[in-house]
Parts: C-alpha cells; structure tokens; sequence
C-alpha cells in the first residue's frame, strides 16, 4: 500500500513547531477579544507552539495591577496572566510607546514583560511564522 500525498505531508508537518505571537490591542472589559486572546494563547501553548503575546495600544491594560471590575460586574481574568509562565508562555511584549501615552510604567504591570520599541515590535512581528490579532 503506498502513503497518499495527504498523509505524507501529515507526516512531514508532524512535530513543527511554529511561531505564534498574539497581538493585544484592546482593553481588558468592554469587549470579549482579551479574554479571547488569552484563551486561544492558553490552548495554543497547550499543543507545544512557540507562544509569544504583544500588547499595544489599550491592551497594555491588560496586564495593569490591581484591576477591579466590581462595578461593571465582570470577573477579573487579569490574575490568569499569572499562569502563562506554567504554560512555557514566557515571551510577553509591551511596546514602550503605548504605556507611555496611557502613563504608565513597567511597574504598573503585574507580570515580567520586556518593553521594546514600536520598531522592535515591528521586527519581533516580522520574525513570526503567525501573527494574529485581537
């Protein structure tokens, strides 16, 4: 029995790791897209990708401290950003030029980011093999 060309290229693709990064335009309440976000880098973690997310724009408010959401009555997923690190999600990115418009630090984050420039943004993105927005 020959393999068809179907199964051969299953075969091959096998194992492939990709480059995922996840980009984080968004803020956290309002809209479904940065829970979203965090449950498909969750899952894309899961099946061995190499996982990285960005944060731009509003999505820097993703990862801002002390999040309280009582009065919109949303949970906070703020705290799940904390378990990325167990899923070998460790390539987090938060472009300079965002948190200092909205006046923010690296400290007002609440966990380890690397801060890079919109042009090193821009090279990381490049450097993809998927790039996916939300």
């Amino acid at each position: 029995m020959t393999d068809t060309r179907d199964e051969i290229d299953a075969e091959e693709g096998a194992g492939v790791v990709k480059k995922f990064m996840f980009v984080n335009r968004k803020a956290p309440y309002g809209t479904i897209y940065a829970l979203e976000s965090l449950e498909v880098v969750l899952i894309s973690a899961a099946f061995d990708q190499d996982v990285s997310l960005a944060f731009l724009d509003d999505g820097v408010y993703q990862l801002v401290k002390g999040q309280d959401t009582k009065a919109i009555e949303v949970k906070n997923f703020s705290p799940t950003y904390r378990a990325l690190e167990g899923y070998d999600v460790e390539k987090l990115y938060v472009e300079r030029e965002s948190l200092a418009a909205r006046g923010l630090t690296e400290d007002d984050l609440l966990v380890p980011v690397q801060v890079v420039s919109a042009a090193e943004m821009a090279e990381l993105m490049e450097a993809q093999d998927v790039v996916i927005g939300f």
